[in-house]
């Protein structure tokens, strides 16, 4: 048998659990959420990273559905909500496939029936505007995680990539923490400064995780777990999902991102301007400096080395699908699964070792915060701190 019949027979019995796609907010940008123009029953290769055809292909079991919004959204709260309801609408739509999931039980459920669970994770604290109220209303609507920062600060808690004000956690980010542990609701470290991950460590009763980060010791980017953080996940019970993004796993592709952007500013650009002007001045700067390419054997070198910072029990997948431009050379979409376990038996990871990589870790990461929250549950209120009444506002 060769690797990739074991990847794929193995997958059978233990699926993906996918912690962080995008196909909602792609779906928002592209056709506004007619999913009759985007139907993902059907191929759609040509405009996405997902559908269902090829999600079964991958050996996808489980998704965290992202219900991002953008930091400077106007009214990220109704943002959210509208992306939730894409979820449920896809949910709807596609009920033979997908199954609404909430619990860990509800994972195992889709996993007996042949159905892919869909979960949702919320990508930035700024979804819950200040309000712990919105936060428990969140979670009533079936968001299962939140990321406390996206790209941009929030009031109480630093991003990755954004200038420190915080520190961290402030109070009022410690009382988000509490809050979502007494809920059951996941607190995902992607997107936060490594203060705010080593805080929000200290204040976690949980497990927490990392929806789509990969390891910092083998791509210096601001956006990957270090070890010191990595190494504390056995003591917490959480996971790191490795992320596929090449700009966050392939340090050449991190140097040529910063020389690009470099290079936009040079010619009097932002380094996100996409206007056929500032376009022009990326291509030309491509066509001189090719892109480097990341491959399945640079995600395989975050997860080796992950493994040994934090232990098998400790990692999963989290792709970011239809969140990023590109994609490694072997990882074109979510059929590319079975791809990383091929590369990962070729290594010497055994059976077991890639069945808690890709399913039992994430549920038992579930399970486990549920469990908290029970226990909080009959010893704690619901929270009615406000940013006000903890914080000075972060300027």
């Amino acid at each position: 048998m060769t690797s990739q019949e074991a990847a794929r027979e193995l997958l059978r019995e233990f699926p993906v659990v996918d912690g962080h796609n995008d196909l909602p907010w792609a779906l928002r940008e592209q056709v506004r959420y007619d999913l009759d123009a985007r139907d993902i029953a059907a191929d759609q290769s040509a405009h996405l990273h997902t559908d269902i055809p090829r999600l079964r292909a991958g050996g996808v079991g489980a998704q965290y559905w992202s219900v991002y919004v953008r930091t400077d959204a106007p009214d990220p709260v109704a943002a959210t909500l509208e992306q939730i309801d894409c979820v449920r609408q896809l949910v709807t739509r596609h009920a033979e496939d997908l199954r609404p999931a909430l619990t860990a039980a509800d994972m195992e459920a889709a996993r007996g029936e042949g159905r892919i669970a869909s979960l949702m994770g919320a990508e930035g604290g700024h979804s819950i505007a200040n309000s712990l109220g919105t936060l428990r209303g969140l979670y009533g609507l079936g968001v299962r995680y939140l990321t406390l920062t996206h790209n941009d600060n929030v009031d109480w808690a630093d991003s990755a990539t954004d200038e420190p004000k915080a520190g961290g956690l402030t109070a009022f980010g410690r009382e988000v923490v509490r809050e979502m542990n007494r809920l059951g609701m996941l607190v995902d470290l992607s997107h936060v400064a490594a203060t705010t991950m080593r805080d929000a460590l200290d204040a976690s009763s949980a497990p927490v995780i990392f929806s789509h980060s990969s390891a910092r010791a083998v791509c210096d980017h601001p956006r990957n777990v270090p070890d010191d953080v990595l190494e504390r996940l056995p003591a917490n019970g959480g996971m790191a999902m490795v992320t596929f993004v090449p700009k966050f796993v392939l340090q050449a592709a991190v140097d040529w991102t910063a020389a690009a952007d470099e290079n936009m500013r040079a010619h009097g650009f932002h380094h996100l301007d996409t206007t056929a002007e500032a376009m022009k001045v990326h291509r030309a700067f491509e066509e001189r400096h090719p892109r480097p390419v990341a491959t399945v054997s640079t995600v395989a070198d975050h997860l080796d080395h992950m493994r040994e910072a934090a232990g098998i029990d400790h990692l999963g997948i989290g792709g970011d699908y239809d969140g990023t431009a590109f994609t490694p050379d072997g990882l074109a979409d979510v059929s590319g699964y079975p791809n990383l376990l091929a590369e990962l038996l070729d290594r010497g990871w055994s059976k077991a070792d890639l069945a808690k990589l890709t399913w039992k870790n994430a549920v038992r990461v579930l399970d486990a915060a549920e469990d908290v929250a029970r226990g909080l549950q009959e010893t704690r209120p619901p929270s009615n701190a406000t940013i006000g009444s903890l914080d000075t506002p972060a300027g």
